[in-house]
């Protein structure tokens, strides 16, 4: 059994116009967003083998935020350089490369890419229209092996978002 948790990056800031998008940090809310969603994600008793984020600095400040509250070391996390702006089937590949002997992975990235992934992913026919910023999508799947991971093969186990609920 494989547990995966998608998660899209917190709100950024658009303060400095000349930027570039690869730089932005996170704004006020995101900087509140993503510790409130590590705590809903602690308090389901989540402790991810593995967290996987774009190199992007919003993402990977996102996932930082998360593993703070979820204990996990934030050294640890993985950066991949592809899941910046990656499409479905990139994000596909990179579940699929998954070292088996992991079994709870959270991937932190971008829309569209994640709204389009987790919608191929599900094994029932209601899409999402968007996954928030700060957004989780938890999935599970009946396999022992990541690249058995495909299309239509996932259960999604819920959808959070931070406006979802007042915490």
């Amino acid at each position: 059994m494989k547990t995966l948790y998608i998660i899209r990056h917190a709100k950024s800031s658009w303060e400095d116009p000349l930027q570039g998008d690869h730089d932005r940090p996170l704004n006020e809310r995101g900087k509140r967003d993503a510790p409130r969603m590590g705590k809903r994600l602690k308090e389901k008793n989540i402790h991810p083998d593995a967290m996987v984020s774009s190199t992007a600095k919003r993402a990977l400040s996102t996932a930082k935020r998360i593993a703070k509250v979820l204990e996990f070391p934030k050294d640890s996390i993985k950066k991949e350089k592809t899941l910046y702006h990656a499409d479905e089937v990139t994000l596909l590949s990179t579940v699929q490369e998954l070292n088996d002997k992991l079994n709870t992975v959270m991937l932190f990235g971008h829309n569209p890419g994640l709204t389009d992934f987790v919608n191929t992913l599900m094994d029932r026919e209601q899409d999402i229209d968007n996954v928030p910023t700060c957004g989780v999508v938890a999935f599970e799947f009946d396999f022992d092996k990541w690249s058995d991971v495909n299309w239509g093969k996932g259960t999604m186990l819920f959808f959070d978002y931070p406006k979802s609920k007042e915490d």
